[in-house]
């Protein structure tokens, strides 16, 4: 089986997120992001201001928690996925492993996303700004837990892959060998995608002591929103 073949499975399923049809609720999944990202910011904010974290910081927020180049970086896996063959002589397997693990927790934040998205547009206007409260209390109600958990562990798995393979200097001097194709055939995206994974390691010691940081206290926010703590977002300010 192609080493390529979980992308497929991945694109399936971001193209069958409802938003590609209706704009109505890409507006609310755009609002539920946002919302979601400033609080991110808010709640590790020690975390984030430390200068050998700002790269891996920017990485989370605008790659692994859904991005606006994410559906320009799945048409181009698309494509990718028709020279599979090819692709996979140019790529390091370890950087296809570690990219799938990428996009993978990127479309399952989509997804879940997109159904606070769904639960907001059924219970309030769509022009009412979000609130602390009305997430709560989405959150509740679509009752997220497992989800987000499964979530924290791939971002999990993620930290261990990024510092098991992604320090090779072999592995990072074969992948920068393919920078000019990929640019050729058009795969900058895709391409920027992976060496972001890449950029973000350099100022760090270890991807996973900072991953495992961040879901330590994500873990405690969804057990306090799942046990009815009045103030779950900010308990740790």
């Amino acid at each position: 089986m192609s080493k390529l073949a979980p992308f497929d499975d991945l694109l399936k399923q971001y193209y069958a997120l409802q938003y590609h049809q209706d704009p109505l609720i890409l507006d609310r999944l755009n609002d539920a992001q946002i919302w979601l990202k400033e609080r991110i910011k808010r709640t590790h904010t020690t975390l984030f201001s430390q200068p050998q974290y700002h790269l891996m910081t920017q990485y989370f927020l605008n790659r692994l928690y859904g991005g606006p180049d994410f559906d320009l970086l799945a048409s181009q896996i698309e494509r990718l996925l028709k020279y599979a063959h090819k692709a996979e002589k140019l790529l390091p397997e370890n950087a296809i492993k570690t990219g799938t693990k990428s996009v993978s927790l990127a479309v399952l934040a989509m997804q879940l996303d997109e159904q606070i998205a769904l639960q907001l547009l059924k219970d309030y206007p769509l022009d009412q700004p979000i609130t602390d409260e009305m997430m709560r209390l989405t959150l509740l109600k679509l009752d997220q837990k497992q989800q987000r958990l499964q979530q924290l562990a791939l971002l999990d798995d993620l930290g261990e892959a990024l510092d098991k393979y992604m320090r090779s200097f072999m592995m990072y001097a074969a992948f920068k060998m393919c920078k000019g194709t990929a640019h050729k055939y058009h795969f900058d995206l895709m391409y920027e995608f992976i060496q972001d994974g890449f950029n973000a390691m350099k100022p760090m010691k270890s991807a996973e002591k900072f991953i495992k940081s961040f879901t330590a206290v994500e873990r405690q926010i969804i057990d306090q929103v799942h046990s009815g703590h009045p103030d779950p977002f900010h308990s740790f300010f």
